[in-house]
């Protein structure tokens, strides 16, 4: 919510920048887990639900051997319709014991989101003039993102959980 007197709303004091990074953004695909994150898949031209189930097979399992935890984790996803193509749902069935799924576009339950937003804080803290730039900030940035941020955040699902069936499905304050 944002105050304001009445038709004030392009007043360039009330308005914030955008950096556009030399011509365009970059669409990436990454992990985290309790021990830390995993690998940062940059993304040249649209996800499908073809290339989301390239990028689980080439990073997941890797990830969760590096990072020492083998096949002992809950996968979640959101239910984005990619996420619930028949091959990418057979894939997860027969490759994950345990697969948690929440609805789409829901920030309150995915602990990712906050990843996201500490990558885009990081990120913006830099001068950056092209796509090539941006891609090199990002990974160093990514890997320097501590794992005790993303075990809190994973220890945090089953408050989350709770605090949305309290709230009845509406927003909450994660």
């Amino acid at each position: 919510m944002v105050w304001r007197r009445k038709n004030e709303e392009l007043n360039p004091k009330n308005l914030v920048g955008t950096v556009k990074y030399g011509g365009g953004g970059i669409l990436v695909c990454g992990c985290m887990t309790a021990s830390g994150l995993g690998n940062l898949v940059f993304i040249d031209g649209i996800m499908n639900h073809a290339l989301y189930l390239n990028i689980l097979r080439d990073n997941l399992k890797l990830t969760a051997q590096n990072l020492g935890i083998g096949n002992n984790f809950v996968f979640h996803q959101d239910n984005d319709p990619k996420h619930r193509i028949l091959n990418v749902r057979l894939w997860c069935l027969y490759n994950f014991l345990q697969i948690l799924k929440t609805p789409p576009q829901s920030p309150d339950l995915n602990p990712i989101e906050r990843i996201w937003r500490e990558l885009g804080v990081r990120v913006r803290k830099h001068d950056i003039k092209t796509k090539s730039e941006l891609k090199t900030v990002m990974t160093d940035e990514w890997m320097n993102i501590d794992a005790e941020i993303t075990k809190k955040l994973v220890k945090s699902i089953p408050k989350r959980l709770k605090t949305v069936v309290d709230a009845k499905g509406y927003p909450t304050k994660y």
